[in-house]
């Protein structure tokens, strides 16, 4: 499928991702990650999440040895890697006409690299904001849109089960509309 781009001031969806995880994983040199990378796609952004061998430590190593460690080994990943993950971006991002962020695992230790805060519209009412107005006031968030962007993240923090299940329901609806009706 080719990407026409849209006229100027029209707002079109950007082509589909559907291949996107097997083709960042094919575009990955080997060697980087312990397993295939996890890829994350939205409208507006592609994250490629990787996870690190853990480094060997001393088995009297404490949990704050271990996680200076992972850390350690992330940043030495994303230094080491640079050049050759913003030629991946590139191309993903000519691809798909998205954004591309990485992030990388190691151990129980995650770090997400530069990635996109893209803003979103919404109106709220009184109670709504007198919500988001409190938060700020008890130095929660900077702003009204940080104090969204905070419920976003708790909500989602506790409702993971129920997304990821809602997220599945939504691939099994598209896989089914692409198929289309069987007529034998």
């Amino acid at each position: 499928m080719r990407y026409r781009p849209a006229p100027p001031g029209a707002r079109t969806e950007p082509p589909p991702a559907d291949d996107a995880a097997a083709w960042v994983t094919g575009a990955v040199p080997d060697g980087w990650f312990v397993e295939p990378p996890e890829v994350v796609v939205d409208r507006d952004e592609i994250i490629i999440w990787g996870r690190l061998p853990e480094p060997d430590l001393a088995a009297e190593a404490t949990d704050a040895d271990r996680a200076a460690a992972q850390g350690g080994r992330i940043t030495q990943f994303r230094e080491n890697t640079r050049d050759d993950r913003i030629r991946v971006a590139r191309q993903v991002e000519h691809r798909y006409q998205r954004k591309v962020a990485w992030g990388a695992r190691c151990g129980h230790t995650s770090e997400l690299y530069t990635h996109l805060a893209a803003p979103v519209m919404t109106r709220l009412r009184q109670p709504e904001r007198q919500v988001l107005d409190t938060l700020v006031d008890a130095g929660v968030a900077r702003s009204r849109s940080d104090a969204l962007a905070w419920c976003v993240r708790l909500v989602g923090q506790h409702t993971e089960d129920w997304l990821s299940d809602l997220r599945s329901a939504m691939t099994k609806v598209d896989e089914l509309r692409r198929q289309g009706p069987n007529t034998q």
